[in-house]
């Protein structure tokens, strides 16, 4: 009771922080829902598209460490109100897209952005500096939770106003939604103020972010966690991406797309809660590589089997409730070996990992596409890839388990 007291003043900072995570996290992983209509209406190509997302996670990668080094320098308050410019400023551009360059533009590289510092990275590093480190696993994961939420809202929302107007209207009404994220993002900014870092002299509080990072790539724990980071975003995006599109294909209502991510968006709220709760009690590195490994046997399960609407929903349950499990164990292992003055930064660096999987996962899964007709080999490569990362976490961890580095 005494921890939930400690928090009681600064609810508000906690709950526009999620409102800020939910709305961003659910847009961009509600943009696959738009690629039939806009690739039929306008000279896109899936490829061209998927390129679009693929670059956006390759942007958000490359930015999410320079977030943190600028948060550090200026404060999370500017750095997340950016960002949430940037986000409405990428959906306009894309509401009006007659072409390519503009959906590269608008998803791309003013998406990536706003998710790099508006997202997941800095609302958990906010989230670590306000709660006492005796809850700080679960409340991670609480507020991971909230970045499921959205899903359940803008899928619905965004699959109603394309199938009733179209997908500039459709797309027009996730600008309106993104407007909220400024507001949202100025007020989690209260925490510069709220919550002035404590150095340490026991982590990397007191080192330069060069120092910093030198330190967290000497750190086998972290790298092979960061590695194995890359089949995470593989995996996911490729859904995110793809799956709308696969049921069309498979001559199945396209609703179900939408219902399918909403349906993924709520079991997040259940596994991110969980695996929150879990890490506060048992090695986060273990249930990483669980987490990827059931993954791997939940996606060749799927699609071995025809699809079905009751087999699509089973699947969108049971891979929401693997989905954001990881964001509060990777984001509680860095801040238990680093500290918390750099967890944005070096959180960012193995989130880059997670990026450059969920390129190959979203451009990767459309080339392969596009030239077998089928997604076959994709699926293959993901579930094998997956198992083989998740079997190499779990044993790492079993073997080696994290120190937190003391640097000199």
């Amino acid at each position: 009771m005494s921890n939930l007291r400690a928090i009681r003043p600064v609810l508000p900072i906690l709950i526009a922080a999620a409102v800020m995570l939910s709305l961003s996290f659910g847009l961009r992983q509600s943009l696959g829902l738009f690629m039939p209509s806009l690739t039929q209406d306008i000279a896109v190509t899936i490829t061209d598209f998927t390129f679009a997302i693929a670059f956006q996670n390759l942007v958000w990668g490359l930015c999410q460490p320079l977030a943190g080094i600028f948060a550090d320098r200026w404060g999370f308050r500017p750095v997340m109100v950016a960002g949430a410019l940037s986000y409405v400023a990428g959906m306009a551009l894309l509401t009006n897209a007659e072409g390519a360059i503009m959906v590269i533009i608008g998803a791309g590289i003013c998406v990536g952005i706003a998710m790099a510092c508006a997202s997941f990275a800095m609302t958990l590093s906010v989230t670590s500096r306000l709660v006492p480190p005796a809850i700080r696993s679960t409340a991670l994961g609480v507020m991971s939770a909230a970045g499921s939420v959205g899903a359940m809202f803008t899928a619905p929302l965004g699959q109603f106003l394309e199938s009733y107007y179209d997908w500039r209207i459709g797309l027009a009404g996730f600008t309106i939604v993104a407007l909220i994220i400024v507001p949202a993002a100025w007020i989690a900014g209260r925490v510069d103020k709220e919550a002035p870092l404590e150095l340490s002299a026991n982590n990397s509080d007191r080192l330069s972010a060069s120092a910093a990072i030198a330190v967290a790539f000497r750190h086998a724990p972290f790298v092979v966690m960061a590695i194995a980071y890359f089949v995470c975003g593989m995996q996911l995006v490729f859904l995110t991406t793809h799956l709308p599109s696969y049921l069309v294909i498979c001559g199945l209502d396209p609703m179900l797309g939408a219902s399918a991510l909403g349906i993924i968006g709520g079991f997040n709220v259940v596994g991110s809660l969980f695996f929150g709760w879990a890490g506060g009690r048992w090695s986060k590195q273990v249930l990483l590589g669980i987490i990827y490994v059931s993954r791997s046997f939940v996606l060749a399960a799927y699609f071995i089997l025809p699809p079905t609407p009751m087999t699509t929903i089973l699947f969108a349950a049971v891979m929401g409730f693997l989905w954001l499990g990881v964001s509060p164990l990777v984001a509680g292992s860095v801040v238990e070996m680093f500290g918390l003055r750099w967890q944005a930064m070096i959180q960012g660096f193995a989130f880059f990992s997670h990026q450059i999987g969920s390129f190959f996962g979203a451009f990767g899964g459309g080339w392969l596409y596009d030239r077998l007709d089928s997604y076959d080999l994709a699926l293959l490569l993901g579930v094998g890839l997956g198992l083989f990362a998740g079997l190499a976490q779990i044993i790492f961890a079993l073997y080696n388990p994290p120190q937190k580095p003391i640097p000199a």
